[in-house]
């Protein structure tokens, strides 16, 4: 006997040739955590009651995979409200980052707040996701930028876990700023983050993946390959946020390294796009931070599906260019600004996502994956990606943690 099984549902697998792998009057049973079937209700080998524990009529409902959010920095200390009104009064991204606001000034606060605090801050955060259907969540590092203070960061990553029933890959960011004791020596820092940081962080178990800021107002490839190698070093897959800003090959030296995902991409070249496809590296789109800086450089959205390259979304919920909680609208946004469709933009928050994470074991309904489970008032996936403002969720089913 199976420990629970859902009956009548609208099943969106997004595995298979169909659009979203549809399943139309389906059923998927549940056994210790895990997805044991799925399919039509036809294809059932006997009444659901005589097969299951529990039955579950969902009357036509959706089941999705549990969202994932793939890039979050959504532990944090401080508030940068005062950034957003610079910004509509004409200062730029980079002018209020050599003026010690940016990624800076949230270092400070973020040092200054314990562990404690940062959870309690974090935790209404994570709420929002939790209530949108999200079972996994990325969370970086990176607003501590000493070894005792990203540890700090990533064992609150680790606590949220504990907390609340969430999945949380916990990526080590440290190469994401210099900090005021290294200002003016960038080489100096990135030695620190390669030899003290990422050591010590691996050591504690707090790492699953490293990433980087390549930018002007972060590292060049150069100082971004030396962490990469560390991370070779170590056993640990990279990611990158890459071409942002500007474009300065960031993408392809992460490709060059396998990496799980390159992220933002607004200034990715066309041409690039085959070489992320064919390493199998994820481009994962953020449509908050394009559309709080009010950017006008989409990414190569064409070029990207014609290579065949996976495309992932994600919220980039941080406190200066992205202070947005809601997998939802990152769908919705794809789909209105980068001209996705709903199709894509649910791959994106599901088995793209997870690819971007490094994970085979969800974002997808299929048997011997996970049980984590979306189950949404409506009755076809383009839905969630169509509506603004308006959270469909019913249920959302967690297996456990690992």
């Amino acid at each position: 006997m199976w420990d629970k099984i859902y009956i009548n549902a609208v099943l969106a697998t997004m595995d298979g040739n169909a659009p979203y792998g549809l399943i139309e009057r389906g059923a998927l049973a549940i056994e210790q955590g895990k997805i044991s079937f799925i399919g039509t209700m036809d294809s059932l080998t006997g009444a659901a009651d005589s097969l299951a524990h529990e039955v579950i009529d969902l009357s036509g409902r959706l089941i999705t995979p549990g969202l994932i959010d793939c890039h979050t920095h959504l532990i944090f200390g401080g508030d940068r409200s005062g950034e957003f009104e610079a910004r509509l009064l004409g200062k730029s991204y980079e002018e209020i980052a050599k003026a010690g606001g940016g990624i800076i000034s949230t270092v400070r606060a973020t040092r200054e707040a314990s562990e404690a605090e940062l959870v309690a801050l974090a935790l209404p955060r994570l709420d929002a996701f939790i209530a949108e259907g999200v079972t996994t969540i990325e969370i970086k590092s990176g607003y501590g930028l000493t070894v005792k203070d990203e540890i700090k960061m990533l064992r609150a990553a680790r606590q949220l876990e504990h907390e609340r029933p969430i999945r949380v890959r916990k990526t080590l960011l440290a190469a994401h700023a210099v900090p005021p004791e290294f200002k003016g020596n960038a080489d100096g820092y990135i030695d620190l983050v390669c030899n003290e940081i990422m050591p010590a962080a691996h050591a504690e178990g707090l790492v699953d993946a490293v990433d980087g800021f390549c930018e002007g107002i972060g590292f060049s490839t150069q100082q971004i390959e030396r962490v990469f190698e560390t991370a070779k070093t170590l056993g640990l897959p990279i990611k990158l946020h890459a071409e942002q800003l500007s474009d300065l090959g960031g993408a392809r030296l992460a490709a060059k390294y396998g990496g799980l995902s390159a992220d933002h991409l607004e200034y990715l070249s066309p041409q690039d796009t085959q070489i992320l496809a064919n390493a199998g590296t994820v481009a994962v789109l953020l449509p908050g931070a394009f559309y709080y800086l009010r950017e006008t450089k989409l990414p190569p959205i064409k070029a990207l599906r014609d290579a065949g390259a996976h495309m992932a979304i994600a919220t980039d919920c941080n406190p200066g260019t992205s202070p947005m909680t809601s997998v939802l609208l990152a769908m919705n946004m794809c789909c209105t600004l980068f001209q996705l469709t709903p199709e894509e933009a649910l791959a994106g928050t599901t088995c793209h996502a997870a690819r971007a994470l490094g994970l085979d074991d969800c974002g997808m309904l299929k048997s011997g994956f996970r049980a984590d489970l979306a189950i949404w008032d409506i009755h076809h996936p383009a839905s969630l990606a169509y509506t603004i403002g308006h959270n469909s969720l019913k249920v959302r089913a967690f297996s456990g943690s690992d």
